[in-house]
This record gives C-alpha cells, sequence and structure tokens, in this order.
C-alpha cells in the first residue's frame, strides 16, 4: 500500500499526459478526418459531388494508413515527429503517430455513418435546389450525428490503447508508467493499479459516448 501511494504522484502525471496526447489526437481527427470521411461519402457515384478520381485517391490514402499496425506506424514517423518537434520523446511527440492514425480511423467511421443516411432525403434536397454544402452541412452531418458520435467514442478508446503503446518509445501516459515502473522493475501492483485505471477509463468514456449517442438521435 505504501508503494502504491509513493506512486500516485507519478501515476496521477501519466493519466494527465494520456488525455492530453489522446485529446490532440481527437482533435485532429475532428478536424482532418471528419472532412475527409464526408468527402470519401460525397464523392461516390450517384452522390451530390461524385468524383471518380477523388474517391480513389482519398480511399487509397485512408487504407494504406489503417494497413499499418500503430506501433510500426509509431516507429515509421519518428524521424517525422523528430523534424515536426525536435524530439521523439514525451507526450507531445506521442500525439503526432496518434493523430496519423486517428485520422484514417475516424473518417471511415463517419463515411460508414453517412451511409446509414436515406439517399431519399438527400435526392429531396437536390431537387429543390439545394446546393452541396448545404445538404451536408443540414442533412448528412446532422442525420450522421449519432453515428459519427459512437464512432468518435469507439476511436478516442482506441487512441487510448494506442497510447499505452506510444510508452514502449518514452512517449509519456499511462503505458509509459507500466512499462517503467512495472515491467521493467517487475512490480505487479504498479501494473494492476495500471490497468484498472485504464479499463475504468474506457468504461466512463464508453459510457457517456452512448449517453450521447442517444440524446442526439431522433429517429
Amino acid at each position: 500500500m505504501a508503494a502504491l501511494i509513493d506512486l500516485l504522484p507519478e501515476l496521477n502525471k501519466a493519466f494527465f499526459e494520456t488525455l492530453y496526447m489522446v485529446g490532440i489526437a481527437v482533435v485532429v481527427a475532428i478536424l482532418i478526418g471528419m472532412p475527409l470521411g464526408i468527402i470519401l461519402y460525397v464523392t461516390d457515384n450517384g452522390l451530390i459531388l461524385q468524383n471518380r478520381l477523388i474517391k480513389v485517391i482519398a480511399g487509397i490514402i485512408t487504407n494504406l494508413v489503417r494497413s499499418i499496425p500503430f506501433i510500426i506506424l509509431l516507429v515509421f514517423l519518428l524521424p517525422f515527429t523528430d523534424l515536426l518537434l525536435g524530439t521523439q520523446i514525451g507526450p507531445t511527440a506521442a500525439a503526432v503517430p496518434l493523430s496519423v492514425a486517428a485520422i484514417p480511423f475516424f473518417a471511415r467511421i463517419v463515411e460508414s455513418s453517412a451511409r446509414e443516411i436515406d439517399r431519399g432525403v438527400i435526392e429531396a434536397a437536390v431537387s429543390v435546389g439545394a446546393n452541396p454544402w448545404t445538404i451536408i452541412k443540414d442533412i448528412i452531418l446532422p442525420e450522421a450525428k449519432p453515428g459519427i458520435i459512437s464512432g468518435l467514442t469507439i476511436t478516442i478508446i482506441s487512441l487510448i490503447g494506442y497510447s499505452a503503446m506510444a510508452g514502449t518509445v518514452g512517449g509519456g501516459g499511462i503505458g509509459d508508467l507500466a512499462i517503467r515502473y512495472g515491467y521493467y522493475r517487475y512490480d505487479n501492483t504498479v501494473m494492476y493499479t495500471t490497468v484498472v485505471v485504464l479499463i475504468v477509463l474506457v468504461q466512463v468514456i464508453q459510457y457517456s459516448g452512448d449517453l450521447i449517442a442517444r440524446k442526439v438521435n431522433k429517429r
């Protein structure tokens, strides 16, 4: 128990480092991944901005990044992270590969959520002269909102898992704490504590995401 109390400052620091790096990745996913997901949807055949070239290019890039296991992507992006930030360690550096992984992951979820919309609603809007931006803003995004929120919840939970992997290369956060204090020092108390913290965090996020998704679902 004494060892656990002594660990609390480090655990508190690691917890907020995890929230920090995941928070950055989530913001980037929303700012870039959501528009990318909408583009993947509206450029498809028979839709308002049908464009096969853009659809193919965006799809290839998205699938290419998604196909790389995160631990490999993490190491692969180390030189880019160093070039961008001047360092390869710490939570800010870890946020770079997390953001890169989050963009295509969330984009595909947004695209999938948009595909659940009844195309008849979009066709009706086109028939009355609505422009593509209006259709995206007033029809696609509101109708897809519950799916997007549920998808964002899944994205956040996945990023928490990825952030733990970032600890293996000095990315900070709970994963780094588990590696340094638990694995290297053979301290099972630390390992169990970090696992419990991650489980509780994931459960809180999942419950909150489900609650919000139900509240915005008007179907």
